[in-house]
């Protein structure tokens, strides 16, 4: 996959799994199974750059005696998802009018 578009993907599934509230690294792997399979070594470059763009803020708060980092989606955050949706669904019209049903 182009390393471009791959990117997107990412960035969107780590938006999208934060959309609805506050959440940490390890939940976000777990909430993505099924959708992508992502490392932490993969997600936390992501996360930080989320985060030095604006899409995402972060807070700390203690679990288990030790801080946990905790990732919520921003104005701007919510506006970058709807963008790369609609990236997206750019995509899939070109794909389908180059192949057809044949997806």
């Amino acid at each position: 996959m182009d390393i471009q578009i791959k990117k997107g993907v990412l960035d969107a599934c780590v938006l999208y799994a934060v959309k609805d509230g506050e959440s940490y690294g390890y939940k976000i792997i777990n909430d993505l199974k099924g959708i992508i399979e992502i490392s932490e070594s993969t997600l936390y470059p992501i996360l930080k750059r989320l985060e030095s763009s604006g899409a995402l803020e972060t807070s700390s708060k203690e679990f288990n005696g030790r801080l946990r980092r905790y990732y919520s989606i921003t104005a701007e955050g919510k506006r970058r998802l709807k963008e790369l949706k609609s990236d997206f669904e750019e995509v899939v019209k070109l794909y389908k009018k180059i192949f057809g049903d044949r997806l």
